[in-house]
């Protein structure tokens, strides 16, 4: 009687924990159906990467927000190619925040007539076309593509004309002091940036929204300066990047007209120091003043000249940029140490190192003029430093005066790298081959021994 007792407990206590086994595992199929079925039906996406990467920026969706019509992308490549697979995930990015998106795919070696109307070169170009206008990218990123769509959201182009023809900065060249960074940025936002050699014309064309004018190698001749005078007259814009020593020689004329308070010597700011320049032969323009909005860091000006805060009577002083206030402007060697000294009249900071002026015109329009002691920071140098390019990018907003000038994602950049110590690297290493699979034993034999003494 005992035996059948201890027999019919024995198989009672399995029947119960196969009935719950079974149970178990037909709860755990309900939950993946149920999950598979809510994920095909309610898509949620989650980017917990560094940078981001998976998802796109914050520009970019202010961009597809702004768009009142259909955008359709069209992938000239193999729908079965890894190719177009490779580009059609990426473009879920803009499918996620645009449903309406239309993304379609045509096999250039099966359509050529389409290919050719489209002006595509190469398999893997993608057609953006919003409005009936249309523009082919060779490149595919976040940042081509939403400048592409920001541009034929506005159609009309702004042209800008940079002063070349004296040994300025030029916008197409190479080098570290050329400014060719700062034309691909102003063409992604769709202006056109051309040279105008004043030279080989008599005036600054009308139709230029812009000029900006560098330092030249070579002096300027008086009509060439009556030239920029004029235009300047006229309501035009202006972008001046100056850099020192003082006085502009070449460029007097203008100094004059405007009426320009230019301290003289090279502005020190200590701490430039910390961002590695050492002399601080530099002006740093810390965020939370004017026009700096979404600078989290200094923008930095190498070898910049200051500015009093008298203007010409008919302007406006609309905003100055000003160094630390532990900056000055040297007027001693800068191969010495460098300290401060009034009594040979340098001024203590903060200084005003970019200026920013504007006036009514006779017929009630804004003009603005943004004059600058340093060209090196919007230089291909130093463009990409973040919030030199923020601020770069804030002067031309400003001067152009466009409410609907859209703001770019800003470069791509790589994810910091993981270093770790030797002792770091020991502690995961002993924590992955002992600690983590001796801990995994315990726990089997300790749940073995529960399992056991229930039975």
């Amino acid at each position: 009687m005992i035996h059948s007792q201890q027999t019919y407990r024995l198989f009672l206590a399995r029947f119960e924990r196969l009935l719950a086994d079974s149970l178990f595992t037909i709860l755990l199929l309900g939950c993946a159906v149920a999950s598979g079925w809510l994920a095909a039906r309610h898509d949620r996406y989650w980017d917990w990467s560094q940078t981001h990467a998976n998802r796109l920026s914050a520009e970019s969706r202010r961009i597809l927000e702004r768009l009142d019509a259909p955008l359709r992308l069209t992938i000239f490549a193999d729908p079965q190619s890894s190719l177009a697979r490779r580009i059609g995930q990426f473009l879920q990015r803009y499918l996620r925040e645009r449903p309406d998106l239309e993304i379609r795919y045509l096999d250039p070696r099966r359509f050529p007539e389409q290919a050719r109307a489209a002006d595509i070169q190469i398999e893997g170009q993608v057609l953006v076309d919003y409005r009936g206008r249309r523009e082919a990218l060779t490149e595919i990123s976040e940042r081509t593509l939403s400048a592409a769509i920001a541009r034929l959201k506005r159609p009309r182009q702004i042209w800008i004309a940079v002063i070349t023809g004296h040994g300025e900065r030029s916008i197409d060249g190479d080098s570290g002091f050329d400014l060719k960074r700062l034309g691909q940025e102003l063409e992604a936002l769709g202006f056109l940036a051309r040279p105008l050699d004043l030279s080989q014309v008599e005036a600054v064309p009308d139709n230029a929204r812009l000029v900006i004018l560098t330092q030249p190698q070579r002096p300027l001749s008086p009509p060439e300066q009556t030239a920029l005078r004029s235009f300047i007259e006229r309501g035009g814009s202006l972008l001046w990047l100056m850099d020192p020593p003082a006085p502009q020689v070449g460029l007097e004329l203008l100094v004059e007209y405007l009426q320009l308070d230019i301290l003289p010597g090279w502005v020190i700011d200590p701490t430039a120091r910390q961002l590695g320049f050492d002399p601080p032969v530099a002006a740093t323009i810390g965020p939370g003043q004017p026009l700096t909005e979404g600078c989290k860091g200094p923008a930095v000006l190498p070898g910049a000249l200051a500015f009093g805060l008298r203007t010409k009577p008919d302007w406006t002083l609309a905003a100055a940029l000003t160094t630390s206030p532990q900056g000055w402007n040297e007027l001693g060697a800068l191969n010495r140490p460098l300290s401060q000294d009034e009594v040979i009249g340098e001024r203590l900071g903060p200084l005003p190192v970019i200026l920013a002026l504007n006036r009514r015109l006779p017929g009630g329009a804004e003009q603005r003029l943004v004059i600058a002691g340093d060209g090196d920071f919007l230089s291909n140098a130093y463009f990409e430093r973040p919030d030199n390019r923020l601020l770069a990018l804030a002067l031309i907003h400003w001067l152009v005066a466009e409410e609907d000038l859209p703001e770019l994602p800003p470069p791509p950049t790589s994810a910091t790298p993981l270093i770790l110590s030797e002792q770091q690297r020991a502690f995961i290493g002993i924590g992955t081959l002992v600690v983590l699979p001796g801990g995994f034993g315990l726990a089997g034999l300790m749940l073995h021994r529960w399992r056991m003494r229930r039975t």
